[in-house]
């Protein structure tokens, strides 16, 4: 079997804007990828006395980077253990291939899908230690089930939130938004969900994806539209959901953008995705919208469904259909499988928000405080403390988290003086 790249989301941060990188990182990205090659025929050969020699130089060099440098090669530095466990398990030799499978682990291994898949592991597979070792990746990287574990909250749960608020269409900037783009013709004449699925599709259309740039520093939706109008670029995820929320405000149609975020309990995954969560007065409901996919997602009767009611059905195996024209970029379409299954049960365990939906929420300023609201279900290891405020030494500007175990109070209708029932 063909050398492995095990943790794509991971191995991606290793090729992050070169742009950012030090010398010093350059120089190592430069030497990791010729160590992979070396490893790979290493690997091909089952020669392990040669990968192990270079198993060595790499930690030597890797053991010279910074934390921060090492968790953006770290993939390089697992695949590296994992691919030597594979060699050593294809030789029948049992013991040096348990002890770097679990080195591999160690160093934040977590694919437990292609644990399971790889045949290289067969001659390991049914020893005792494997076992143990395949459950604790188990527990940080099969997604579905860490979700199905965090299936509980706590109803009774009363801490004190500051109320959620949503800027009026009347704002002197949303109204520029509103004439400026004539999102009255984009949202068309049809009723209020139809509105706001064209406006998905518009944002959608006029600003690609781009994950792998930070956004403009001023986080707004003229402003953003105009950065990559000049500099032919694309948004990530949160500039799309922030884009896409001023346009409904600008409407008069209450929306959220949602940070839905991995248990991550190691502190190794560094992504996370953001949608919009969009209240149809029609409906009586929020609906998942998510402009980075183009997508919207219902039941098996072709009912929207919100998150709370997505993230319900992957955790009891109901089921989900995304709308067909769901894609990425215009490039590859979204499956089912790999969007709500996969990437979304690993990042819906815990759900993020601003309080105040409004135009330019994120813009760092000096003296500027911006709430959220996290919801975590009730298995979350991190629990404490309740409320904390951090305040950023560059900007000036201070950020403040409230935590509820009480869905009821995340998922508050708008205008409402009593929270949602929820089941």
């Amino acid at each position: 079997m063909k050398f492995k790249l095990i943790c794509l989301s991971i191995l991606l941060v290793c090729t992050y804007n070169l742009n950012a990188q030090t010398n010093n990182e350059k120089e190592f990205a430069g030497f990791a990828r010729k160590q992979d090659s070396l490893f790979n025929k290493a690997y091909e050969n089952r020669d392990p006395k040669t990968y192990e020699t270079l198993l060595t130089e790499f930690t030597t060099n890797y053991n010279k980077l910074t934390a921060d440098q090492k968790k953006n090669f770290s993939g390089y530095y697992m695949s590296a253990y994992y691919n030597l466990c594979c060699t050593y398990s294809l030789m029948n030799k049992k013991q040096p291939a348990l002890d770097y499978l679990e080195k591999s682990i160690k160093a934040g291994y977590y694919n437990y899908a292609h644990l399971r898949e790889d045949t290289d592991l067969d001659n390991i597979r049914n020893e005792t230690r494997f076992k143990t070792l395949a459950q604790s990746t188990r527990e940080i990287g099969d997604y579905l089930y860490i979700l199905q574990k965090a299936g509980k909250y706590n109803l009774d749960d009363h801490r004190e939130i500051p109320k959620f608020t949503y800027q009026a269409a009347d704002n002197p900037h949303l109204v520029s938004l509103r004439k400026a783009f004539k999102l009255d013709s984009v949202a068309g004449t049809g009723n209020d969900a139809s509105k706001v699925i064209n406006l998905l599709h518009w944002v959608h259309n006029l600003i690609p994806h781009d994950g792998n740039h930070v956004n403009p520093e001023v986080m707004n939706a003229m402003s953003m539209i105009a950065v990559c109008k000049k500099d032919n670029r694309g948004l990530n995820c949160r500039g799309l959901a922030t884009v896409l929320n001023e346009c409904y405000l600008s409407l008069g149609i209450k929306s959220r953008f949602v940070t839905c975020l991995p248990k991550d309990s190691l502190g190794i995954d560094v992504d996370c995705h953001v949608i919009n969560m969009v209240y149809v007065n029609s409906l009586k409901k929020w609906i998942w919208i998510d402009p980075t996919n183009d997508a919207y997602v219902m039941n098996e009767k072709g009912e929207l469904l919100g998150i709370e009611e997505v993230r319900e059905r992957i955790i009891n195996g109901k089921p989900l259909i995304v709308n067909p024209d769901a894609n990425w970029n215009h490039k590859q379409s979204t499956l089912i499988q790999d969007y709500l299954y996969s990437y979304m049960a690993k990042n819906l365990y815990k759900l993020e928000c601003p309080i105040n939906s409004q135009y330019d929420a994120e813009t760092r300023e000096q003296g500027k405080k911006i709430n959220y609201i996290t919801l975590l279900p009730l298995d979350y290891f991190k629990q404490s403390p309740d409320k904390t405020e951090d305040t950023n030494a560059k900007n000036g500007t201070t950020f403040i988290r409230y935590k509820t175990n009480n869905p009821a109070t995340f998922w508050l209708i708008p205008d409402a003086d009593k929270p949602l029932k929820t089941k």
